[in-house]
């Protein structure tokens, strides 16, 4: 075995032994990577980011969020790490979700709030997530991935070798995986029994919590399009799971407080405005379809029911930019941010509208703001073309670049607007080239395109050096197009004698210009 392969083993045992610690729930010795203070500092950093993504906070009921953090505060306290920073939030989604970050970072969608019953409830989902937090489930799940990026940097060594969801980039592509991943069986498990042990010490009846999950059972059964989407695709429901909770029921015995009578008082307001919410969602998957009219009818009705909803009057504005009436959508987004200004979709969205009617400088403020909320590729890519107008260069690339990190058409733009920008400065970055001597006897330049996007008219020339001056050339060469990742295989002299390595060495392939197809 290579030296470095054993230096690099004995590196990993160093760290696999100086990172074991103990889980402050279970108890139990695991590898630890990720401190305390990182923990709390990666969920501080990715707690915007992420209720930005996941339809922004629930501002129409302030004292709705103030009793899920009343509660959720509650059994913090009783937890095994009650120093951690929590924080509890109400998401302005109707899809039933819950999710939990590393350092405390709780967040409860308004479309799950519907299909509890009673606080005890609540206080069974607000337990289990609180218990992702305190046993460490997602700085496993971060530890888990550092390991498998040592064990292929290790064998690569040895070897030589919906709406906005896709529109997402930089930090915001990060919340968005912390918030979406899935954890295994055992962490649900213990997010269970650990969250029935904090329900009983914070007084709450621990049955609650079998009672909650045999409704999620029945309705993962029926197959309830936006439960599984929502809490049943990062928490499945089970039965084994239901006699898990039945078993931790029987060590702990039933008895504590309910509080119907509590949740449904103080649940009343978002109750009575429910019908509003089932509006507002059929109108945007009205507009989706292209169903213009009937999604303007289903947010007014949305508007007369909750006046004070600010996606209401967004999905307004998303009509009129459907159909290009930037000034009107302006009118309907102003509303919005006038209820919610904290909310990036409808300032991004203004950004837009004003980008279309060439109000550039006014176009630049809200796209700046709206990425300062949550990064998205189309905000960065209109960045960039203003600032390639001015003639910011540098700025403009900044901008492409981030937009390029989404999967989406406007990502695959910015993608080719910044080669196109770059092509010219870093042609080596993008075109991999090198002389091969073919059994013909045929000296060949080899060019790969190792860009994201297509180029056209590659002109190369095969020169020779002594190292320090061109000694003799060949005519140069063109290739047509090339795509991502392909080569090809030019002719460029033949009956050239190369004895070994140091001969071919050489000759060079020289680029002389390159172009990004359109």
């Amino acid at each position: 075995m290579p030296r470095y392969i054993n230096v690099l083993a004995a590196t990993l045992a160093a760290l696999l032994i100086s990172a074991c610690g103990t889980n402050p729930v279970t108890k139990k010795k695991e590898l630890q990577f990720v401190s305390e203070g990182q923990e709390v500092q990666i969920g501080q950093q990715n707690y915007a980011p992420a209720r930005q993504s996941q339809g922004g906070d629930y501002v129409v009921d302030p004292d709705l969020t103030a009793y899920v953090r009343e509660v959720g505060q509650k059994l913090a306290a009783v937890s095994d790490r009650p120093q951690l920073p929590y924080e509890f939030v109400v998401l302005n989604d109707s899809i039933p979700n819950a999710w939990a970050m590393p350092g405390g970072k709780i967040a409860f969608n308004r479309g799950l709030l519907y299909e509890l019953n009673s606080e005890a409830e609540l206080a069974a989902v607000l337990g289990h997530e609180i218990v992702h937090a305190a046993a460490r489930h997602g700085a496993q799940g971060m530890e888990r991935g550092m390991l498998l990026q040592g064990a292929i940097m290790a064998v690569g060594m040895g070897t030589g070798d919906s709406r906005y969801s896709q529109l997402y980039v930089g930090g915001a592509q990060i919340a968005a995986q912390l918030v979406n991943q899935k954890y295994g069986r055992d962490a649900e498990s213990e997010s269970d029994h650990y969250g029935m042990r904090y329900m009983k010490k914070a007084g709450y009846d621990p049955a609650a919590a079998v009672t909650l999950q045999e409704t999620f059972v029945r309705l993962s059964q029926g197959k309830k399009t936006d439960w599984l989407e929502g809490l049943f695709a990062s928490h499945p429901p089970s039965e084994a799971r239901v006699e898990a909770n039945k078993k931790t029921l029987k060590e702990l015995g039933e008895g504590g407080d309910w509080g119907r009578e509590r949740y449904a008082e103080r649940t009343g307001k978002l109750r009575a405005t429910r019908e509003a919410y089932k509006a507002y969602d059929e109108g945007v998957k009205a507009l989706g379809k292209g169903d213009a009219a009937t999604a303007t009818s289903l947010a007014q009705r949305a508007i007369s029911l909750q006046p004070r909803e600010a996606i209401f009057h967004e999905l307004l504005g998303d009509v009129a930019t459907t159909q290009k009436r930037y000034d009107q959508a302006l009118r309907y987004y102003a509303a919005a941010m006038d209820l919610n200004p904290n909310y990036f979709k409808p300032v991004a969205q203004s950004g837009i509208a004003l980008f279309n009617l060439g109000q550039r400088n006014d176009a630049a403020t809200y796209l700046q703001r709206s990425v300062e909320l949550l990064p998205t590729a189309p905000a960065h890519y209109l960045l960039g073309v203003m600032a390639e107008e001015r003639g910011d260069l540098q700025n403009a690339l900044k901008n492409y670049e981030v937009a390029a990190g989404s999967n989406s058409d406007v990502g695959k733009q910015a993608a080719q607007r910044f080669v196109r920008l770059d092509l010219p400065r870093n042609p080596d970055r993008y075109i991999k080239t090198g002389p091969q001597l073919g059994q013909d006897g045929m000296l060949y330049a080899i060019v790969q395109n190792a860009g994201p996007v297509p180029l056209t008219g590659v002109r190369v020339r095969l020169v020779r050096t002594d190292g320090q001056r061109v000694l003799d050339q060949t005519n140069a060469m063109t290739i047509p197009s090339l795509a991502p990742g392909k080569q090809a295989q030019l002719p460029m002299l033949r009956g050239v004698q190369i004895k070994d390595a140091n001969q071919l060495r050489q000759f060079r392939v020289i680029v002389e210009s390159a172009a990004v197809a359109q």
